[in-house]
């Protein structure tokens, strides 16, 4: 397969994920914004999500912003951000904040170096806790120790549940194709029926 075609089949094949603004400031004090599929929880406790990213043959900004930083945001992608989200997979130079380059609006808070996307609704910080080399292709699996959440308080219930739905996060396959989400059901904690 032709390079494009290859990543096309390879990024489609697992089915929608998760796509995220991942927000990184550089040491100089740019703000950078990168979409990324490649989201995972590794554990509740400690509370950990895991990120990989492509191999770092040419400069990876958001990379190296986490590595100097220890700090990152993910800020959920709405119908409302995915031309603007899509636009940010754009090799901008190091010195152009993709929040400029698209109209996004940087939000801050007290305690995280990394900039929020104040257009998502859903968004989280995270501490670096490691990266793990994959030597097989040259990739990366970064992970984030949770920080803190800043998301609508009615949009999750006391069970840890957050209705992702009901604030339009979107899902992604490829590098240019974007999915809705629709809850389809809840299912009670699964356990195996007791013998006698």
């Amino acid at each position: 397969m032709a390079k494009l075609a290859r990543v096309q089949f390879a990024t489609t094949l697992p089915g929608p994920k998760p796509i995220c603004l991942v927000g990184t400031r550089s040491t100089t004090g740019i703000a950078n914004l990168a979409p990324f599929s490649s989201i995972t929880h590794l554990g509740s406790n400690p509370l950990l999500i895991g990120m990989i990213t492509r191999p770092d043959v040419v400069q990876r900004n958001t990379l190296q912003n986490i590595i100097d930083t220890e700090s990152w945001t993910l800020n959920h992608v709405t119908s409302d951000t995915v031309d603007r989200a899509h636009q940010c997979s754009a090799k901008y130079p190091a010195d152009v904040s993709e929040f400029v380059a698209t109209g996004l609006t940087e939000h801050t808070h007290k305690g995280v170096i990394a900039p929020f996307v104040k257009e998502c609704p859903i968004r989280y910080a995270l501490t670096l806790e490691g990266i793990i080399d994959i030597p097989a292709n040259g990739t990366k699996l970064i992970i984030g120790r949770f920080q803190l959440a800043d998301i609508p308080e009615e949009s999750f219930s006391e069970d840890g549940y957050i209705s992702i739905t009901e604030y339009d996060s979107l899902a992604s396959t490829a590098l240019d194709t974007y999915f809705t989400i629709t809850e389809h059901k809840r299912l009670p904690y699964a356990r195996a029926p007791k013998s006698d």
